[in-house]
């Protein structure tokens, strides 16, 4: 979408703009900045890595996150007038994402000045085991420079200081972050805020860098500073850069989020029960943000007849009443305007409420079902079991428990996985275990597992997992929650080292007073 230079008539090459776009009209606001080039992409990454070495005192990192929070809620009305301008998101939702931002910069805070992430473990010599054990302490450094690829939907809580910031600078690692296109200065004005924090702390600004373009991006996760990177994206984004991290000569950890369908399971009980319910709860979900969530229900697995009847009218009631919304940006809504088509036109597939256009900028939520039998066959039905981003879902209709394992068996890797059940299946007392067996099927698919409600929304919180097989990630991580952390450290053991030579973390005294396990008993 953008090239990091361009050649004007008789002269040389010139860094290209980076233009602030208002998705409503498709007009360009500002420009912004311009494109980093390779040596900018070195510079910035070589200043992160040179200051790595102040973010090694907890109580710094810990001041550092709660002062940038301060900072950045200091700054709601410009972050969100500026976020919504280049978003179209709305003002609700943005003041409520950057809310989630800063509690989430608190939270890593709290992690950081309580220490359990460091993982201390503590095994005293004992020249009586066989074989005889030495002194052995084992904790967990950072990694070092920590490359962060802001996500479209999220220009807040998924972009510049979002969760990936907040947990590499909780874990002591430099950040530079490649800013998405769809939001330019709302990822300076993030940025300024963060090196502004830094400063007020007494390090260096240059533990947070800032660089734009689609080349810049790539040469980030090719640098040989840059010892790890999160993504959050789209899976031909996301694999193109997974595989560049792979291939380098030392590869590094890729930490990438970048796609999911979410599927959702209704039992033939559930549906006699609440189908109406269902039905406005699942318009609901699937039509926030215009369908711009990752955990957006993509696929609906819902029983024929009556009671799935119902739930169908239900659901068409609600999203035909739904407004017409904005997208990202024209890529996204050409690519969301095709996909609907395409999909609509399949054989047996109906569109209750046609998803697809609206104006010159906006698109109209809808739905479409199939026979779920349709979904076994792959071929050309293979397009209903890949991601559509925007506001629509497939409602696959099952005759039999038969077609509902044959759809789930044709999925890939989820974030998450929904199944809405009856009241016996919930309490264990229908009879043929349904609603444990279920949730057995779709553990393998997915990392968040929920029960009678929809995935959008993803709680930060420290038992939250959000991540899931690929290609929901590419990596067994979590992206939200405190044990995001753990992506950018490492384990080093120490073994019959002198204590005055430890790190203080693994000193016998605790002088941090630290939770750590020893001799495999837990203390603190």
């Amino acid at each position: 979408m953008f090239r990091p230079e361009h050649e004007p008539p008789g002269g040389p090459a010139v860094p290209a703009p980076v233009w602030s776009v208002d998705p409503r009209t498709g007009k360009q606001r500002e420009q912004v900045t311009v494109e980093a080039t390779a040596e900018d992409v070195d510079r910035v990454v070589r200043a992160a890595h040179a200051a790595r070495g102040t973010l090694a005192d907890r109580t710094v990192r810990a001041a550092l996150l709660r002062t940038a929070a301060e900072l950045l809620a200091a700054e709601t009305e410009k972050l969100v007038a500026t976020a919504d301008a280049e978003t179209a998101l709305g003002t609700a939702r943005l003041t409520g994402e950057l809310g989630r931002t800063t509690y989430q910069l608190r939270a890593f805070a709290d992690l950081v000045d309580e220490g359990g992430y460091l993982d201390v473990r503590i095994d005293h010599a004992d020249p009586a085991l066989a074989p005889p054990r030495p002194d052995l302490r084992r904790y967990k450094v950072p990694l070092g420079v920590v490359a962060v690829y802001s996500a479209s939907n999220f220009p807040l809580a998924f972009s510049v200081p979002g969760g990936d910031t907040a947990s590499a600078l909780a874990a002591g690692c430099p950040v530079v972050v490649k800013a998405h296109p769809d939001h330019p200065a709302t990822s300076e004005l993030a940025a300024a805020a963060l090196r502004a924090a830094a400063e007020r702390v007494g390090l260096p600004a240059d533990i947070v860098g800032l660089v734009h373009g689609f080349e810049a991006g790539v040469a980030l996760v090719r640098h040989e500073l840059v010892a790890a990177a999160g993504f959050t994206g789209s899976i031909r984004g996301g694999r193109a850069l997974f595989d560049a991290a792979a291939a380098r000569p030392r590869p590094i950890p890729f930490h990438g989020e970048l796609g999911s369908l979410n599927p959702v399971v209704v039992t033939a009980a559930a549906a006699d029960e609440r189908a109406e319910q269902i039905g406005a709860g699942l318009a609901a979900s699937m039509t926030l943000g215009a369908g711009q969530f990752c955990v957006k229900p993509g696929l609906v697995l819902a029983p024929a007849g009556e009671s799935g009847d119902r739930l169908v009218a239900s659901l068409a009631e609600a999203v035909d009443a739904t407004a017409d919304g904005v997208l990202l940006d024209s890529r996204m809504r050409d690519a969301f305007v095709a996909g609907a088509r395409e999909r609509a036109e399949l054989p047996e597939v109906e569109a209750p409420v046609r998803p697809g256009p609206g104006d010159e900028h906006t698109v109209s939520a809808g739905f479409l079902t199939v026979p779920a039998a349709r979904l076994a066959e792959g071929g050309p039905y293979d397009l209903l079991l890949e991601e559509c981003f925007g506001p629509v879902t497939v409602i696959a209709r099952y005759t039999d428990d038969s077609e509902v394992g044959a759809a789930l068996g044709r999925l890939a890797g989820n974030l998450t996985a929904t199944v809405q059940l009856g009241a016996d299946e919930c309490a264990g007392t229908d009879g043929a275990g349904r609603g444990a067996r279920l949730l057995a099927d779709l553990t393998p698919l997915a990392g968040r597992l929920l029960v009678n409600g929809w995935p959008t929304g993803v709680a930060v919180a420290p038992a939250q997992h959000h991540g899931g097989p690929y290609p929901a990630t590419t990596s067994t991580s979590t992206s939200v929650g405190g044990t995001a952390i753990e992506r950018w450290l490492r384990p080093v053991a120490y073994q019959d080292t002198p204590d005055a030579l430890l790190p203080e973390e693994l000193r016998e005294a605790n002088p941090q007073r630290l939770p750590r396990q020893v001799d495999g008993v837990r203390e603190g």
